[in-house]
Protein backbone atom coordinates (compact mmCIF):
# COMPACT_ATOMS: atom_id res chain seq x y z
CA UNK A 1 0.00 0.00 0.00
CA UNK A 2 1.17 3.65 -0.73
CA UNK A 3 0.80 6.26 1.77
CA UNK A 4 0.27 9.26 0.34
CA UNK A 5 2.21 12.56 0.84
CA UNK A 6 1.07 15.38 3.16
CA UNK A 7 1.57 17.24 -0.23
CA UNK A 8 -0.79 14.69 -2.20
CA UNK A 9 -3.42 14.71 0.07
CA UNK A 10 -3.66 18.53 -0.14
CA UNK A 11 -3.88 18.02 -4.11
CA UNK A 12 -6.55 15.14 -3.66
CA UNK A 13 -8.66 17.75 -1.33
CA UNK A 14 -8.35 19.94 -4.28
CA UNK A 15 -9.54 17.61 -7.02
CA UNK A 16 -12.67 16.96 -5.07
CA UNK A 17 -13.49 20.62 -5.33
CA UNK A 18 -12.65 20.37 -8.97
CA UNK A 19 -14.84 17.97 -9.33
CA UNK A 20 -17.73 18.69 -7.04
CA UNK A 21 -17.49 22.08 -9.38
CA UNK A 22 -18.53 20.55 -12.51
CA UNK A 23 -20.83 17.17 -11.30
CA UNK A 24 -23.36 16.67 -8.68
CA UNK A 25 -20.84 14.17 -6.42
CA UNK A 26 -22.87 11.19 -5.43
CA UNK A 27 -26.24 11.51 -7.77
CA UNK A 28 -24.52 11.76 -11.22
CA UNK A 29 -21.87 9.93 -13.42
CA UNK A 30 -19.90 11.08 -16.51
CA UNK A 31 -20.69 8.72 -19.27
CA UNK A 32 -18.47 8.64 -22.17
CA UNK A 33 -18.83 7.00 -25.58
CA UNK A 34 -15.47 5.90 -27.21
CA UNK A 35 -15.71 9.38 -29.71
CA UNK A 36 -16.28 11.45 -27.11
CA UNK A 37 -13.15 9.83 -25.66
CA UNK A 38 -11.09 10.11 -28.87
CA UNK A 39 -11.89 13.54 -29.13
CA UNK A 40 -11.09 14.53 -25.66
CA UNK A 41 -7.91 12.37 -24.93
CA UNK A 42 -4.49 13.43 -25.49
CA UNK A 43 -2.25 13.90 -28.58
CA UNK A 44 0.29 11.35 -29.54
CA UNK A 45 2.85 13.55 -27.75
CA UNK A 46 0.90 13.97 -24.96
CA UNK A 47 0.18 10.45 -24.41
CA UNK A 48 4.31 9.52 -24.65
CA UNK A 49 4.58 12.35 -21.82
CA UNK A 50 2.16 11.31 -19.28
CA UNK A 51 3.44 7.40 -19.91
CA UNK A 52 6.37 8.66 -19.24
CA UNK A 53 5.80 10.15 -16.43
CA UNK A 54 3.49 7.42 -14.75
CA UNK A 55 5.94 4.42 -15.71
CA UNK A 56 8.71 6.81 -13.49
CA UNK A 57 6.13 6.65 -11.00
CA UNK A 58 5.54 2.98 -11.31
CA UNK A 59 9.26 2.55 -10.92
CA UNK A 60 9.74 4.19 -7.99
CA UNK A 61 6.63 2.87 -6.19
CA UNK A 62 4.59 5.26 -5.95
CA UNK A 63 1.50 3.57 -7.01
CA UNK A 64 -0.53 0.80 -5.77
CA UNK A 65 -1.93 -1.66 -8.30
CA UNK A 66 -2.24 -5.00 -7.86
CA UNK A 67 -1.65 -7.84 -10.29
CA UNK A 68 -4.46 -8.34 -12.85
CA UNK A 69 -7.74 -10.79 -11.68
CA UNK A 70 -9.33 -12.03 -14.27
CA UNK A 71 -11.92 -15.18 -15.91
CA UNK A 72 -11.50 -16.92 -18.47
CA UNK A 73 -14.52 -18.44 -19.77
CA UNK A 74 -12.65 -20.01 -23.04
CA UNK A 75 -9.07 -20.93 -22.96
CA UNK A 76 -8.37 -18.34 -25.13
CA UNK A 77 -9.93 -15.48 -23.90
CA UNK A 78 -9.86 -13.39 -21.06
CA UNK A 79 -11.72 -10.67 -18.41
CA UNK A 80 -9.38 -8.39 -16.86
CA UNK A 81 -10.26 -6.28 -13.66
CA UNK A 82 -7.60 -4.02 -13.69
CA UNK A 83 -7.47 -1.16 -10.66
CA UNK A 84 -5.04 1.56 -9.97
CA UNK A 85 -4.31 4.23 -7.98
CA UNK A 86 -1.75 6.96 -9.31
CA UNK A 87 -1.73 9.85 -6.47
CA UNK A 88 0.95 11.61 -8.18
CA UNK A 89 -1.82 12.61 -10.73
CA UNK A 90 -5.04 12.13 -8.70
CA UNK A 91 -6.14 9.63 -10.55
CA UNK A 92 -7.85 6.70 -9.36
CA UNK A 93 -10.09 3.99 -10.93
CA UNK A 94 -10.54 0.08 -12.57
CA UNK A 95 -10.40 -0.90 -16.00
CA UNK A 96 -12.78 -3.79 -17.15
CA UNK A 97 -12.10 -5.53 -20.36
CA UNK A 98 -12.04 -8.30 -22.27
CA UNK A 99 -10.30 -10.00 -25.27
CA UNK A 100 -11.96 -12.22 -27.82
CA UNK A 101 -9.61 -13.25 -30.54
CA UNK A 102 -12.64 -15.24 -32.51
CA UNK A 103 -15.11 -11.54 -31.85
CA UNK A 104 -14.10 -10.06 -35.53
CA UNK A 105 -14.34 -13.33 -37.73
CA UNK A 106 -16.94 -15.41 -36.17
CA UNK A 107 -19.37 -12.56 -34.51
CA UNK A 108 -17.88 -9.44 -36.62
CA UNK A 109 -17.68 -7.92 -33.33
CA UNK A 110 -14.32 -5.90 -31.81
CA UNK A 111 -11.49 -8.07 -30.27
CA UNK A 112 -10.89 -5.95 -27.56
CA UNK A 113 -14.18 -4.27 -26.19
CA UNK A 114 -14.27 -2.87 -21.75
CA UNK A 115 -15.24 0.28 -19.95
CA UNK A 116 -12.92 2.03 -17.38
CA UNK A 117 -14.10 3.86 -13.90
CA UNK A 118 -13.15 6.76 -12.51
CA UNK A 119 -13.41 7.76 -8.89
CA UNK A 120 -13.24 10.94 -6.95
CA UNK A 121 -9.88 10.05 -4.20
CA UNK A 122 -11.34 12.01 -1.53
CA UNK A 123 -14.52 10.23 -1.22
CA UNK A 124 -14.22 7.81 -3.42
CA UNK A 125 -17.56 8.59 -5.22
CA UNK A 126 -17.77 7.08 -8.91
CA UNK A 127 -17.46 10.36 -11.60
CA UNK A 128 -17.23 8.53 -14.77
CA UNK A 129 -17.61 5.72 -16.71
CA UNK A 130 -16.06 5.33 -20.26
CA UNK A 131 -14.91 3.20 -22.81
CA UNK A 132 -11.66 2.46 -22.59
CA UNK A 133 -10.15 0.51 -25.63
CA UNK A 134 -8.90 3.72 -27.28
CA UNK A 135 -6.83 4.71 -24.52
CA UNK A 136 -5.63 1.05 -24.20
CA UNK A 137 -4.88 1.71 -27.98
CA UNK A 138 -2.93 4.62 -27.21
CA UNK A 139 -0.71 3.86 -23.77
CA UNK A 140 0.25 0.67 -25.03
CA UNK A 141 2.47 1.24 -27.99
CA UNK A 142 3.26 4.32 -26.15
CA UNK A 143 5.30 2.46 -23.46
CA UNK A 144 6.92 0.24 -26.40
CA UNK A 145 8.10 3.47 -27.97
CA UNK A 146 9.99 4.88 -24.83
CA UNK A 147 11.14 1.39 -24.15
CA UNK A 148 12.48 1.05 -27.26
CA UNK A 149 14.15 4.41 -27.70
CA UNK A 150 15.58 3.71 -24.38
CA UNK A 151 16.75 0.63 -24.72
CA UNK A 152 18.16 0.69 -28.18
CA UNK A 153 18.20 4.57 -29.42
CA UNK A 154 19.98 4.54 -32.73
CA UNK A 155 17.60 1.91 -33.93
CA UNK A 156 17.23 2.41 -37.89
CA UNK A 157 15.33 -0.34 -38.76
CA UNK A 158 12.45 -1.65 -36.49
CA UNK A 159 10.18 -4.52 -36.63
CA UNK A 160 6.51 -5.47 -35.52
CA UNK A 161 4.66 -8.13 -35.98
CA UNK A 162 1.02 -7.80 -36.24
CA UNK A 163 -0.87 -5.61 -37.95
CA UNK A 164 -4.54 -5.13 -36.39
CA UNK A 165 -5.46 -2.32 -34.02
CA UNK A 166 -2.21 -2.37 -31.74
CA UNK A 167 0.36 -3.06 -34.69
CA UNK A 168 -0.88 -0.07 -36.70
CA UNK A 169 -0.53 2.05 -33.11
CA UNK A 170 2.97 0.91 -32.91
CA UNK A 171 3.59 2.26 -36.06
CA UNK A 172 2.28 5.55 -35.46
CA UNK A 173 4.31 6.09 -31.91
CA UNK A 174 7.69 4.30 -32.96
CA UNK A 175 8.93 7.21 -35.22
CA UNK A 176 8.24 9.79 -32.20
CA UNK A 177 11.04 8.08 -29.82
CA UNK A 178 13.46 6.34 -32.27
CA UNK A 179 15.35 9.65 -33.95
CA UNK A 180 17.13 7.84 -36.35
CA UNK A 181 14.66 5.61 -37.65
CA UNK A 182 14.90 4.86 -41.66
CA UNK A 183 12.23 2.23 -42.21
CA UNK A 184 9.76 -0.04 -40.42
CA UNK A 185 9.31 -3.36 -41.65
CA UNK A 186 5.85 -4.78 -40.83
CA UNK A 187 4.43 -8.32 -41.29
CA UNK A 188 1.39 -10.64 -40.64
CA UNK A 189 -0.31 -13.98 -41.30
CA UNK A 190 -3.01 -11.86 -42.72
CA UNK A 191 -1.88 -10.08 -46.27
CA UNK A 192 -4.95 -7.83 -46.16
CA UNK A 193 -4.12 -6.81 -42.46
CA UNK A 194 -0.39 -5.36 -44.09
CA UNK A 195 -2.16 -3.60 -46.77
CA UNK A 196 -4.86 -2.00 -44.45
CA UNK A 197 -2.08 -1.26 -42.47
CA UNK A 198 0.17 0.52 -45.01
CA UNK A 199 -3.11 2.47 -46.51
CA UNK A 200 -3.94 3.52 -43.08
CA UNK A 201 -0.71 4.63 -41.47
CA UNK A 202 1.78 5.74 -44.22
CA UNK A 203 0.39 9.24 -44.92
CA UNK A 204 0.72 9.77 -41.06
CA UNK A 205 4.24 8.98 -40.78
CA UNK A 206 7.10 9.92 -42.50
CA UNK A 207 9.43 6.65 -42.01
CA UNK A 208 8.69 3.80 -44.89
CA UNK A 209 6.47 1.08 -43.91
CA UNK A 210 8.27 -2.09 -45.52
CA UNK A 211 6.11 -5.00 -45.86
CA UNK A 212 8.07 -8.70 -45.53
CA UNK A 213 7.08 -12.16 -46.82
CA UNK A 214 8.62 -13.96 -44.06
CA UNK A 215 8.89 -13.55 -40.13
CA UNK A 216 12.65 -14.64 -41.03
CA UNK A 217 13.16 -11.18 -42.62
CA UNK A 218 12.81 -8.53 -40.02
CA UNK A 219 14.67 -10.73 -37.61
CA UNK A 220 17.35 -10.33 -39.64
CA UNK A 221 17.09 -7.08 -40.55
CA UNK A 222 16.04 -5.30 -37.46
CA UNK A 223 17.61 -4.15 -34.57
CA UNK A 224 14.61 -3.70 -32.77
CA UNK A 225 11.38 -5.73 -33.21
CA UNK A 226 8.05 -5.76 -31.37
CA UNK A 227 5.01 -7.98 -31.47
CA UNK A 228 1.19 -7.25 -31.00
CA UNK A 229 -0.71 -10.52 -31.75
CA UNK A 230 -2.29 -13.09 -29.27
CA UNK A 231 -1.87 -13.91 -25.92
CA UNK A 232 -1.52 -17.28 -25.73
CA UNK A 233 -0.32 -20.43 -23.02
CA UNK A 234 1.04 -21.98 -24.86
CA UNK A 235 3.64 -19.46 -27.16
CA UNK A 236 3.51 -19.77 -30.90
CA UNK A 237 7.71 -19.36 -31.14
CA UNK A 238 7.19 -18.16 -34.64
CA UNK A 239 10.38 -16.16 -34.21
CA UNK A 240 12.99 -18.89 -33.60
CA UNK A 241 16.09 -18.20 -31.75
CA UNK A 242 18.43 -19.09 -34.20
CA UNK A 243 17.28 -15.73 -35.79
CA UNK A 244 18.37 -13.78 -32.98
CA UNK A 245 21.48 -11.74 -32.62
CA UNK A 246 23.41 -10.29 -29.95
CA UNK A 247 22.79 -6.28 -29.89
CA UNK A 248 18.83 -6.71 -30.62
CA UNK A 249 16.03 -5.20 -28.53
CA UNK A 250 13.06 -7.01 -28.50
CA UNK A 251 10.14 -5.37 -26.98
CA UNK A 252 6.41 -7.22 -26.82
CA UNK A 253 3.06 -6.37 -25.71
CA UNK A 254 1.86 -9.50 -26.26
CA UNK A 255 3.73 -11.75 -23.30
CA UNK A 256 6.25 -12.89 -25.99
CA UNK A 257 3.84 -15.52 -27.31
CA UNK A 258 5.48 -14.50 -31.18
CA UNK A 259 9.04 -15.49 -29.56
CA UNK A 260 10.71 -18.47 -29.48
CA UNK A 261 11.06 -19.19 -25.10
CA UNK A 262 14.66 -19.81 -25.59
CA UNK A 263 15.23 -16.32 -26.58
CA UNK A 264 13.95 -14.76 -23.49
CA UNK A 265 15.55 -17.67 -21.45
CA UNK A 266 19.07 -16.79 -22.61
CA UNK A 267 18.73 -12.67 -23.17
CA UNK A 268 21.22 -10.63 -21.12
CA UNK A 269 18.73 -8.30 -19.77
CA UNK A 270 14.85 -9.67 -19.59
CA UNK A 271 12.85 -6.47 -18.31
CA UNK A 272 9.18 -6.14 -17.59
CA UNK A 273 6.69 -3.76 -16.85
CA UNK A 274 5.40 -5.31 -13.63
CA UNK A 275 6.99 -8.62 -11.73
CA UNK A 276 3.81 -8.90 -10.02
CA UNK A 277 1.46 -9.33 -13.46
CA UNK A 278 4.10 -10.86 -14.74
CA UNK A 279 4.37 -13.53 -11.98
CA UNK A 280 0.93 -14.19 -12.17
CA UNK A 281 1.03 -14.79 -15.94
CA UNK A 282 3.89 -17.34 -14.87
CA UNK A 283 1.36 -19.56 -11.96
CA UNK A 284 -1.29 -19.44 -14.72
CA UNK A 285 0.98 -21.27 -16.90
CA UNK A 286 2.25 -18.88 -19.18
CA UNK A 287 5.62 -19.77 -18.72
CA UNK A 288 7.37 -23.43 -18.96
CA UNK A 289 6.47 -25.18 -15.42
CA UNK A 290 9.81 -26.23 -15.42
CA UNK A 291 11.43 -22.83 -15.89
CA UNK A 292 9.16 -20.53 -14.73
CA UNK A 293 9.64 -16.68 -15.11
CA UNK A 294 13.09 -15.66 -16.41
CA UNK A 295 15.07 -13.51 -13.72
CA UNK A 296 14.48 -10.22 -14.24
CA UNK A 297 16.70 -7.53 -14.58
CA UNK A 298 14.75 -4.70 -13.48
CA UNK A 299 10.89 -3.05 -14.29
CA UNK A 300 10.19 -0.64 -17.20
CA UNK A 301 9.89 1.70 -15.32
CA UNK A 302 13.15 1.76 -13.35
CA UNK A 303 14.68 2.05 -16.66
CA UNK A 304 13.16 5.12 -17.74
CA UNK A 305 13.67 6.91 -14.42
CA UNK A 306 17.47 5.75 -14.46
CA UNK A 307 17.13 4.32 -11.33
CA UNK A 308 18.15 1.03 -13.53
CA UNK A 309 20.81 1.53 -16.49
CA UNK A 310 19.19 -0.11 -19.22
CA UNK A 311 21.79 -1.42 -22.34
CA UNK A 312 25.45 -0.99 -20.82
CA UNK A 313 26.74 -2.64 -24.31
CA UNK A 314 26.26 -2.59 -28.08
CA UNK A 315 26.46 -6.80 -27.67
CA UNK A 316 23.68 -6.96 -25.27
CA UNK A 317 20.65 -8.85 -25.84
CA UNK A 318 17.41 -7.26 -24.02
CA UNK A 319 14.00 -8.37 -23.93
CA UNK A 320 11.74 -6.03 -22.43
CA UNK A 321 7.89 -7.60 -22.08
CA UNK A 322 5.24 -4.98 -21.55
CA UNK A 323 1.89 -6.87 -20.99
CA UNK A 324 0.15 -3.61 -19.82
CA UNK A 325 -0.11 -2.16 -16.31
CA UNK A 326 -3.48 -0.08 -15.12
CA UNK A 327 -1.89 2.68 -13.86
CA UNK A 328 -1.28 3.77 -17.44
CA UNK A 329 -4.57 3.51 -18.15
CA UNK A 330 -6.07 5.37 -14.77
CA UNK A 331 -3.83 8.42 -15.81
CA UNK A 332 -5.39 8.42 -19.73
CA UNK A 333 -9.02 8.33 -17.76
CA UNK A 334 -8.19 11.10 -15.49
CA UNK A 335 -6.86 13.15 -18.57
CA UNK A 336 -9.88 12.10 -20.57
CA UNK A 337 -12.21 13.19 -17.56
CA UNK A 338 -10.86 16.72 -16.97
CA UNK A 339 -10.48 17.94 -21.04
CA UNK A 340 -14.74 16.40 -20.95
CA UNK A 341 -15.09 18.39 -17.80
CA UNK A 342 -13.44 21.48 -19.35
CA UNK A 343 -15.58 21.13 -22.67
CA UNK A 344 -18.81 20.07 -21.42
CA UNK A 345 -18.14 16.71 -23.23
CA UNK A 346 -20.01 13.68 -22.34
CA UNK A 347 -24.03 12.79 -20.65
CA UNK A 348 -24.61 12.66 -17.10
CA UNK A 349 -26.48 9.74 -16.01
CA UNK A 350 -27.97 9.74 -12.38
CA UNK A 351 -26.60 7.02 -9.95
Amino acid sequence: MYTATVEQMAAFDREHDYLKSHLELGKEVLWLTKDQCIECGPDKDEVLKLVRETMIAHGRGEYEMPAKIGVHPYEDVFFHAMPAYVPGQNALGIKWIECFPRNPRQYDLPQTTGLQVMNDIATGIPVAVMDCTWLTEMRTPAVTALSAAALRPDTEYFGMYGCGVQGKAHMRYIPRTLRHLKKIFIYDIHEDAVKRAIEEVQPEIDVELVPVSSPQEIAEKCETMSSATIILRDPLCVVKDEWISPGQTIVPCDMNTYFDLKTQYRADKYIVDSIEEHQLFADMGYFPADKGLPEVYAQTGEILAGDNPGRESADELIVCSNIGISVNDIAMGHAILHKALETGTGTRLPL
